[in-house]
């Protein structure tokens, strides 16, 4: 891996690390919205999904300084939507996941064939992100309902 492929490298890391900690202030504040008869089993959901949050972005924290990087301080953009309905959580959830795959994807392309320990990192967090996506996408179905959910 060259120097500039590096630097891109840590750049996309930090942009990961800025998507999970983003996803790990959402989950907290999703959980503490959730009203109604399935609240403990809801609620104990979002909150496993900001603690897998935080060590996604541990762990591409690690990668960084691996590198040679330095870890962000930033958290990825945070929007406020007023929307605290099961249903408007988990679309909103699917849209930052879907967002973070996507970046994932981007470290993935860089470093396929000039670094083992990074493309495998990436394809191991993309295989994670692909089952989150379809667990909340399940969710989002209607029961009996077989067809993939779409935004």
């Amino acid at each position: 891996m060259n120097d500039s492929q590096k630097q891109q490298a840590i750049s996309i890391l930090n942009e990961i690390m800025e998507y999970e900690l983003a996803g790990v202030v959402r989950y907290t504040h999703y959980s503490l919205m959730v009203y109604g008869y399935n609240r403990i089993p809801i609620v104990s959901w979002l909150k496993g999904n900001a603690a897998e949050g935080l060590a996604h972005a541990h762990k591409a924290g690690e990668m960084v300084t691996m590198l040679g990087g330095h870890p962000s301080l930033k958290i990825g953009s945070l929007l406020e939507t007023e929307q605290h309905n099961i249903g408007d959580i988990l679309r909103e959830s699917l849209v930052h996941e879907k967002n973070t795959l996507a970046v994932y994807q981007k470290l993935r392309q860089l470093v396929e064939g000039s670094s083992v320990v990074l493309e495998e990192y990436a394809r191991e967090m993309i295989y994670l992100e692909e089952q989150h996506l379809d667990e909340v996408n399940k969710m989002l179905r209607s029961p009996g309902e077989t067809k993939p959910f779409s935004i």
